[in-house]
């Protein structure tokens, strides 16, 4: 059995659009005890994403959310398997990715939501290849 990247995610995803201030971005971030938002757009597609880091440094707090946002959003569909997900994450070595259906954003997966799968033994290590017999390995 496959676990699917909607077994794993986070599903009441707060989001924010791309004209939000980052007073307002930082607040919501510490209201919510969360590390990351999605940007979206009106039709809520995913434009950008803004996690803690971007907002460490000292930035005017009117400033509009869009000009620090990260632009290359990875987004996974919801029925994808988790593997994928944690594919595209060690790849572009990120810590989340969105998570969508029909191009809207419906859920955020991170890191640690795929440790769960470890962490509840639905995760079994394959074993590794075995060596060949032949001598130097090569066929001829």
């Amino acid at each position: 059995m496959s676990v699917k990247v909607e077994d794993l995610m986070t599903k009441s995803v707060i989001t924010v659009q791309p004209h939000q201030s980052v007073e307002h971005v930082r607040s919501m971030l510490e209201k919510n005890s969360i590390s990351a938002v999605p940007v979206i757009d009106s039709d809520g597609h995913p434009v950008g994403i803004v996690s803690s880091t971007d907002l460490v440094q000292e930035l005017k707090p009117s400033l509009p959310i869009s000009q620090i946002m990260t632009q290359n959003v990875y987004t996974v569909p919801l029925y994808e398997d988790a593997s994928i997900a944690a594919r595209v994450m060690r790849n572009h070595k990120i810590h989340r990715v969105v998570v969508t259906h029909e191009k809207q954003v419906v859920g955020m997966l991170s890191a640690f939501d795929l440790l769960e799968l470890v962490e509840n033994h639905r995760y079994v290590a394959k074993n590794a290849p075995t060596p060949s017999k032949r001598k130097g390995g090569k066929r001829r």
